[in-house]
């Protein structure tokens, strides 16, 4: 299998989907949004575009935006794998017809995420547990299409992941971290962490051996299931 990471900065790339890529003796391959130098469909077999700090549906200050929207939907129409993170699931929830929009509060630490019971049916999105306790770091999320339900929902954010046509999947969180990975965007978005409901600090992001280990064998289980559906064609 081809993967194509689509980075929105350099100070988040695809973390633990690399280790789990080359595990699987997967290929990666690697490209920045705003330079808008993207491979041909053939060239790949699953597109992942990973976050970042701007806004989805920005397009006047990120115009980049346009181009990356246009190979989600080549790809989806092509028949690849296609997964969003963060962003990127802001990104492709938009590309198949559903809304960006600022969430009612900011959501950055670890905060317990639910399967629907969508999600529980899903044989992606199913080999999760039913409750599990991710890191997510977002202002903004997404109002999915209709006949496109939630897969999984927290406290402060009812969409926080999707599945579509059975090989496009979008998740709000971040299983993908290590904590070196946690600590380069504290790094780079430290002025995001301020007051809130469902605001930590760097100190309680950091630190929680247990919740990576939790979550990086989380990713493993989600990405060998992903994997098992395949591109079509």
């Amino acid at each position: 299998m081809r993967l194509h990471v689509i980075q929105h900065v350099d100070f988040e790339g695809p973390g633990l989907i690399f280790d789990w890529a080359q595990e699987s003796g997967h290929t990666v391959s690697v490209s920045l949004a705003l330079t808008e130098e993207f491979p041909a469909l053939d060239e790949f077999d699953w597109l992942v575009s990973m976050g970042g700090p701007m806004d989805a549906d920005d397009e006047v200050s990120n115009p980049w935006l346009r181009a990356e929207k246009r190979l989600i939907a080549s790809s989806i129409e092509d028949g690849k794998l296609v997964l969003g993170v963060c962003l990127g699931a802001q990104i492709v929830a938009e590309a198949i017809g559903g809304r960006v929009r600022r969430n009612d509060e900011p959501e950055i630490g670890w905060f317990p995420v639910a399967l629907t019971s969508e999600g529980a049916a899903s044989r992606v999105f199913g080999v999760l547990p039913d409750e599990f306790t991710p890191a997510s770091w977002h202002s903004d999320t997404f109002d999915l299409p209709l006949g496109v339900p939630a897969a999984a929902s927290s406290e402060a954010t009812p969409s926080q992941a999707f599945e579509f046509e059975d090989r496009v999947w979008g998740v709000q969180f971040h299983l993908e971290w290590d904590e070196p990975a946690l600590e380069r965007i504290i790094e780079h978005c430290a002025d995001d962490i301020g007051v809130g409901k469902y605001v930590q600090s760097a100190e309680e992001l950091l630190g929680r051996d247990d919740l990576f280990r939790e979550s990086r064998e989380l990713l493993f289980e989600l990405l060998d299931a992903m994997d098992a559906v395949g591109p079509s064609g």
